[in-house]
This record gives C-alpha cells, sequence and structure tokens, in this order.
C-alpha cells in the first residue's frame, strides 16, 4: 500500500532537446530529503507519451536505480497506443526491477466500452504478470470516460495483479466508493494537487503530482494538518497550495510545472513539442510572482515560515 505524496517525474532534456539522465540522481536525492515516498516516471508531467520506446526505458531504469539508492518506490507509466510497445515497456520495468507499473488506455482508438478497456489493461499486465499494476485514470487527457468502480469490479478475475488506480479526475463520489470498495482493498492514489484535502477526505491513501516535486513541505502539512484533526490549519495550507498552482498555470500553462522545476534549483531543460517552452521572460515573472506568493518557504524542507 503506497501511501503519502508520489512525486510525478519530470523527465529532463539537455538544450538540444535530448536526454539528460545526469541530472536524475540529483533529483531523486533531493525527493527524499523531501520525504516523498515513491516516484510516478514517465507519466504526463514526464512527457511520457512524447518520448521514443528506448527514452522511456532508459528513463526509467535511470529513475528506478536511483530510487533503489534512496529506498524510494517506483511506479512506472507503460501506457502506449501501441499495445506490443506497451507490453514491451512492461516487461522492460518488471526486468529493472520497478515496485510497480502503470497505464493509460490509447488515446486515438480508444476502448469503446468497459470490458474492452480491461481486456487492454489485462493484456497489458500481462507482460508483468508479478508487479503490481495501476490503472492511470485521467479522462481530461485520456478520453476514456468510465466509471473506476465498475473497473475494479470487472478487473478482479482478468487483472490478478490490479492493486490500485492513480486517479486523476474530480469525480470525488466515485473515488469514495473504490476506496471503500472490498473493505478498502485497493490503492487508491489521489491525483490532483490542488484538491489534495479533498482527496484525503474522501478517503485517499496517497496522492501523485507535478507539484509535490517542488513543494513537499507544503503539502506534508496539509497532510499531517487533516491527521490532527485541524480544518483550519489544513484548509489555509491547501489555499496556499492552490494559490501557487494558480500562478503556475495562469503565468505559463501546464509547461509552467516544468519551469516552476527550475526555479526550485532543478533545470530541467525545453519541452518537446507540441508542449511550448516559456521563454526567459515568462520564466522571470512567473519567479517574481511566485517568490511574492511564498513559494521559497515551501520549496525545500527547514524554509517554512513558523
Amino acid at each position: 500500500m503506497i501511501e503519502g505524496l508520489v512525486a510525478a517525474t519530470f523527465t529532463p532534456f539537455d538544450a538540444d532537446g535530448a536526454l539528460n539522465l545526469g541530472l536524475i540522481p540529483d533529483i531523486v536525492d533531493h525527493l527524499a530529503e523531501c520525504s516523498i515516498s515513491a516516484i510516478f516516471i514517465n507519466g504526463t508531467t514526464g512527457e511520457g507519451p512524447s518520448l521514443t520506446e528506448d527514452e522511456r526505458c532508459a528513463t526509467a531504469q535511470c529513475y528506478t536505480s536511483a530510487a533503489k539508492d534512496k529506498s524510494l518506490t517506483s511506479i512506472i507509466h507503460v501506457g502506449h497506443d501501441s499495445l506490443p510497445v506497451s507490453g514491451k515497456l512492461a516487461a522492460h520495468a518488471a526486468r529493472i526491477g520497478a515496485d510497480c507499473i502503470a497505464a493509460v488506455p490509447p488515446s486515438y482508438f480508444k476502448p469503446s466500452s468497459i470490458n474492452g478497456l480491461v481486456d487492454h489493461l489485462a493484456a497489458i499486465a500481462a507482460h508483468a504478470p508479478e508487479t503490481p499494476f495501476f490503472y492511470y485514470h485521467i479522462p481530461r487527457l485520456s478520453g476514456a470516460q468510465f466509471n473506476m468502480l465498475e473497473l475494479l469490479k470487472k478487473s478482479r478475475e482478468s487483472i490478478p495483479s490490479l492493486v490500485g488506480i492513480k486517479y486523476s479526475c474530480a469525480d470525488l463520489s466515485t473515488f469514495v466508493e473504490c476506496t471503500r470498495y472490498e473493505d478498502g482493498k485497493y490503492n487508491m492514489l489521489f491525483g490532483a494537487d490542488e484538491m489534495l484535502l479533498a482527496g484525503l477526505a474522501m478517503g485517499a491513501h496517497g496522492a501523485v503530482g507535478s507539484t509535490y516535486n517542488f513543494l513537499t513541505p507544503l503539502y506534508s502539512k496539509i497532510i499531517s494538518d487533516f491527521q490532527a484533526g485541524d480544518q483550519d490549519s489544513s484548509q489555509l495550507h491547501q489555499a496556499k497550495a492552490a494559490e501557487l498552482v494558480r500562478i503556475i498555470i495562469e503565468t505559463a500553462g501546464m509547461p509552467g510545472l516544468k519551469a516552476a522545476m527550475t526555479i526550485a534549483g532543478f533545470d530541467c531543460g525545453p519541452h518537446r513539442s507540441p508542449l511550448k517552452t516559456p521563454s526567459q521572460g515568462i520564466i522571470d515573472e512567473l519567479r517574481n510572482r511566485l517568490d511574492a506568493a511564498g513559494f521559497f518557504r515551501w520549496n525545500k524542507p527547514g524554509k517554512q515560515s513558523p
């Protein structure tokens, strides 16, 4: 059962757009220092769909090796529009000792039914049958609009390695049903940083997010306040997290997340097209806005204000 904060890792590139794997150990050292419990590799934050198969394998291997050195759990995303490629990525993840794998469904030729989705996921999981498997539910990007409680029910026999869902969706009524299904058997990881507190209230075991790379102390405070029953403080800190996320998206859109990682001290390089790398002017504006909002008090352990 994965609990706590899971950082959805960035894929570092050099100025020419090639992989910059040499930065990964430093990133993992930072995440371990921040008490991150696990890392989610080659997902949306890591631009997994924009990487070649070889690049995904190389990135996964480097992050997994660094995670093992720091006793962090590794989850490798292996979803791909090509089922054979997805199967190869799953088998590779198992060979390099990944703790878990996860997959989104194809996004071009989409599954037309929940049964079709389950069959597709079962074919992926079969390539790494001993590796715990998460379904990655992100309907706003994948277009797969299915009920996740039904997925758990229908996967019970056909995907024996299914252990949970990375749930990046605002449908909290279904999320809480999933957390309670079969006495909490499935590991439910919430995937909306700016709504973490709501996810905790609905029974999330852990949470996966981009901003956990550089705002871990703030989110750890939300969790500790929630567990202590301090509703006012947990809401106060969730509001601060929501403010910082809003500033990032308002200023630079989704690519602002990688820019914020650079501002936090880890230059992960440009984005791969079609995502647009923010200009230096936008990055400077983002730095100023984040600084004014207290970003640097929360991006590393021990820097929080009293």
